[in-house]
């Protein structure tokens, strides 16, 4: 019985030694690395207004572009075009198109028929419509995103230079009522905290193809997507991590450089779509899988080890103190982040969804590993 009892005590220390490790990279985590996002000053951009092509692909998204594209046409910016891959779409967008190249000079059509796009992915359009445009600054978004302002192009552009080549901006999902489009927006703005925060300390490791834009001599430098061209996801982030480097990428958050987009409407959309992004991380730069990774365990261990030692009531006032530290941290770093990116009304429920996002980033993973979600549309 002694025994058991002192194996036990060994094993609370252990537990108790975890949460102090575990507690103590989330700290590093928010203060080292996120710290960056939140306390962020837009630096000065060049006034220069270099040619722009503007790529978007479209599979049978009449909607979105009849009611998305005008806006983007109407862009007030001096020398842009719009590239549209239009790819082999089976419902009214092919004379949507028609109609409105020809009132609109700035939009170039690409039309591609079904048996091109042997892997039925995004990045085949893409190359296409990349291939297609005529200036060397590209900026790609979505047929379902809409533009925050007229000045999006000129935002989004404004900080490119002789040693920049990527600037990642920011698309956050609409406002709407219901649980799952908080849980969307909340996912959203962490995982734009996490990859605009690495940027920031030059370990960029995704950009989102919402709102992206990159040179194209940059994309041709290094082959395109020739290095994960079967992997059907990945035209964003897998692109990005491939070839940013310390001195080359740039972030631009101000509020007219956002695009916005409508929420997964139901839960099983909104699963697929996690789990097909999700499934594009194992092909990641090592050390950026374990910056990752790391600090999801930490996160992990951290809640794991805080359950089990407060239901042990052991070093209660230390473990309740420091639970206080990390969550009045947490709650600190992520409003100013949120001020940063104009987000609003998630900061009381981060803590809840933390915890539950815990869960779900495990089956998506799961569901990742397990099932195919190659269709982009």
């Amino acid at each position: 019985m002694f025994l058991d009892f002192q194996n036990f005590s060994i094993f609370l220390l252990v537990v108790f030694i975890l949460f102090g490790l575990s507690s103590l990279l989330q700290l590093m985590y928010y203060w080292g690395v996120f710290r960056k996002l939140a306390f962020y000053k837009s630096k000065q951009k060049t006034v220069e207004t270099p040619a722009v092509s503007v790529v978007i692909c479209a599979k049978n998204e009449y909607y979105n572009l009849k009611k998305n594209l005008p806006i983007i046409l109407k862009q007030d910016y001096p020398d842009f075009e719009v590239v549209l891959v239009n790819d082999y779409s089976n419902d009214e967008t092919a004379e949507l198109l028609e109609v409105m190249k020809n009132e609109n000079s700035h939009l170039k059509v690409v039309t591609l028929t079904q048996n091109l796009n042997f892997f039925s992915g995004k990045k085949f359009p893409l190359s296409i419509g990349i291939k297609s445009a005529k200036n060397e600054i590209l900026l790609l978004t979505d047929a379902d995103c809409k533009p925050n302002s007229s000045k999006w192009i000129q935002q989004m552009v404004s900080g490119f230079n002789s040693e920049t080549d990527i600037i990642l901006g920011y698309s956050p999902y609409i406002e709407e009522k219901g649980l799952l489009n908080s849980l969307i927006r909340f996912d959203t703005l962490f995982v734009a905290i996490q990859y605009l925060s690495y940027s920031l300390i030059r370990k960029t490791y995704m950009g989102v193809g919402r709102n992206l834009a990159y040179k194209k001599s940059m994309f041709y430098k290094n082959n395109g997507f020739s290095s994960h061209y079967k992997i059907q996801s990945g035209d964003d982030d897998l692109f990005i991590n491939s070839v940013a480097t310390k001195t080359n990428t740039s972030i631009e958050i101000r509020p007219e450089s956002h695009t916005f987009s409508k929420a997964s409407s139901t839960y099983s959309q909104w699963f697929n779509q996690k789990s097909r992004h999700l499934s594009t991380s194992k092909y990641y730069k090592r050390k950026f899988k374990f910056l990752l990774g790391t600090y999801s365990f930490s996160q992990l261990f951290f809640f794991t080890s805080f359950i089990i030692l407060l239901f042990h009531s052991f070093g209660f006032y230390i473990v309740i103190a420091t639970y206080l530290l990390r969550l009045i941290s947490q709650l600190f770093i992520i409003k100013k982040c949120m001020n940063q990116l104009k987000e609003k009304e998630l900061l009381l429920l981060s803590p809840l969804f933390e915890i539950l996002f815990i869960i779900l980033n495990i089956l998506f993973m799961i569901s990742a590993m397990m099932f195919k979600h190659n269709k982009w549309k």
